[in-house]
């Protein structure tokens, strides 16, 4: 008897330790998605030329943006998961149900380059780190297209957190873009694009978020756990690049398939296979350039 009181009294100290965790993190995540920013949204020139305008819809379709928001950007499924929770890309059109209908021009730089909200909260899931560094030009390009696309009626749908979502929050293991961004970085008017190191450079900041800040790749902590392991893009021996020719390279995000001829994984996005010759060459050149770092050493 005395060890069944014992065990039951075991299971209610656990139940309420477990109680007790669970509302901790939920605080906690809560706090970093109600923290505010005020930032500086420093104002870039919005260009009106079709040639302009064109640029804006090429970063666009290969800077990640169709992934979250869908092809004609009113928004689109990310995950819908219950551990990771629901989450949906926003309406970027102009249409009904959509936020952005009434944003200013500081409210796009503010989101884009900040990741933060036009009322100053931090946009969950809003890749700003990759796109904090764009130029003036590209940036003022990118909104001038966004500004175009033809209004679809879509509202959004809310976000739902899961029990990993929140965990990750609250533990520090998924960071708000807004909360690591520089917000008083000088940003540079424009960027010489060429087969460069250095224009491989502005490239793959846009690669971060899955390969890590120097691109050794590994577990990607903000998605599914089901989701592999982003590849080490350095010249490492426990890399591809160590291996891969320029064509390779270039074959590989242009038809999602490796040398030999296998299938790269979905989670790497199909985006990618816009981007030009002197993207994609610019872009070797500066992941053969970067010193090897072994797979995960992030």
């Amino acid at each position: 008897m005395k060890v069944l009181k014992f065990l039951g009294y075991a299971a209610g100290t656990l139940a309420a330790a477990i109680a007790l965790g669970a509302t901790g993190i939920y605080f906690a995540s809560n706090a970093k998605l109600s923290r505010h920013f005020a930032v500086n949204a420093r104002p870039v020139v919005i260009p009106s030329s079709p040639e302009a305008i064109a640029r804006g819809e090429h970063l666009a379709r290969t800077r990640g943006c169709v992934d979250c928001h869908g092809a004609n950007l009113a928004g689109a499924k990310v995950m819908d998961d219950g551990a990771m929770g629901r989450i949906h890309g926003t309406n970027l059109t102009r249409g009904r149900g959509s936020r952005t209908a009434v944003f200013t021009d500081s409210d796009w730089v503010r989101a884009i380059r900040h990741g933060v909200a036009p009322d100053g909260r931090a946009l969950f899931l809003m890749p700003s780190e990759e796109y904090s560094h764009f130029s003036d030009e590209d940036l003022g390009s990118l909104i001038a297209y966004l500004k175009t696309v033809p209004a679809v009626d879509q509202a959004n749908v809310p976000l739902a957190f899961g029990p990993v979502t929140r965990a990750l929050l609250a533990f520090g293991k998924m960071k708000l873009a807004a909360t690591t961004i520089d917000h008083a970085r000088i940003h540079p008017a424009t960027v010489a694009k060429a087969v460069t190191v250095d224009y491989g450079r502005y490239l793959a900041n846009g690669c971060t978020g899955c390969h890590g800040a120097n691109f050794s790749g590994g577990k990607i902590e903000i998605g599914p756990p089901d989701w592999p392991p982003a590849r080490n893009l350095t010249p490492h021996p426990t890399g591809d690049l160590a291996r891969w020719t320029e064509a390779d390279f270039v074959r590989a995000l242009r038809e999602a398939r490796r040398p030999d001829g296998a299938e790269i994984s979905p989670v790497m996005p199909r985006a990618f296979a816009g981007l030009d010759d002197i993207e994609l060459r610019a872009l070797f050149a500066y992941f053969r350039s970067l010193p090897p770092a072994a797979t995960g050493t992030r």
